[in-house]
């Protein structure tokens, strides 16, 4: 029979029940909160600025991850107008094989080869901010850049040039921006220092400023621009500034890049300080870089 005490303890073992799961609903909802509040402070990094480590003729920010190789292959034929004869250019080529290793997904080393002035070029690059929202959002991504290049050219009359007056640097700040998923921009401030100059008048210590942009047009295909300002000097009275337009195809494994320009040379020291063509006038050198990446490690 239910009696009043019988209801009673009943009572009571509700109520004590309910006390004693209050602290753990309590502790739960806490830790509930506790990961929606990390989550909304979690810091976003923004990725792809670029699709590849080369907007056209030079570096962009991006970096290869962390194990990963980057075998690079890129091509120039002749300038345009060189007429039927040699095909508007396609007789004539110039090209760089280069390889390129992610240490960390931040540091990355480089190696490469081109066949004009038979130069060897290596670089290192560290990319030292990262475009991100969130907490204290970073608004630009910033990246570093120091480049070597040796020619190994033989020179007439002899005696040869020394190895040390060989080699040519370039300094660079990479900073880019992802203003949308479509659209990114990014400024280059370069220095570039040669050991020899063959003239009194030219520069050891050529200063430039270079801008690029990439527009998405589709999901697989982007346009591309580069543009290097030759900052006042002789170098600049002698020599025009580097421009490039292009596109990024990606398929698949690799990014396949199209672009015509009017700089031969596909390293620092060539296409920065040396750039002889006039875009406008035909001076144009069509041209392709196809990258193709290998996991060499995983990533930690």
């Amino acid at each position: 029979m239910f009696t009043a005490s019988t209801f009673g303890r009943v009572a009571g073992g509700l109520v004590a029940a309910l006390l004693l799961a209050a602290p753990a609903q309590a502790q739960d909802l806490l830790r509930e909160l506790e990961v929606q509040t990390t989550d909304s402070l979690r810091r976003a990094y923004v990725t792809a600025t670029f699709k590849g480590t080369r907007v056209i003729n030079g570096h962009s920010v991006e970096t290869p991850g962390q194990g990963s190789m980057l075998f690079l292959i890129s091509h120039r034929f002749g300038m345009l107008n060189s007429g039927a004869y040699e095909f508007f250019g396609l007789d004539q080529a110039t090209i760089r094989l280069g390889l390129e290793y992610g240490l960390t997904d931040r540091l990355a080393v480089g190696v490469g080869r081109s066949s004009l002035e038979k130069t060897l070029d290596g670089f290192v690059k560290y990319k030292a901010l990262r475009q991100s929202s969130g907490p204290r959002p970073i608004p630009v991504s910033v990246t570093l850049l120091a480049t070597s290049a040796l020619s190994t050219l033989r020179f007439q009359p002899r005696p040869e040039r020394s190895t040390r007056s060989r080699f040519t640097y370039s300094y660079q700040a990479l900073l880019a921006r992802k203003f949308s998923p479509r659209l990114s921009v990014q400024l280059m401030p370069t220095l570039l220092h040669r050991n020899y100059v063959p003239l009194r008048r030219d520069q050891n210590d050529v200063y430039a400023l270079g801008a690029a942009g990439r527009q998405k047009l589709t999901k697989r295909l982007a346009l591309t621009a580069e543009y290097y300002y030759l900052l006042p000097g002789n170098t600049a009275d002698d020599y025009r500034n580097s421009l490039a337009l292009g596109f990024d195809i990606e398929t698949g494994g690799h990014v396949f890049q199209l672009h015509f320009t009017n700089s031969q040379g596909m390293i620092e020291k060539f296409f920065v300080p040396q750039t002889t063509g006039n875009f406008f006038d035909g001076d144009i050198y069509f041209g392709f870089n196809i990258a193709r990446a290998f996991q060499l490690r995983s990533q930690k």
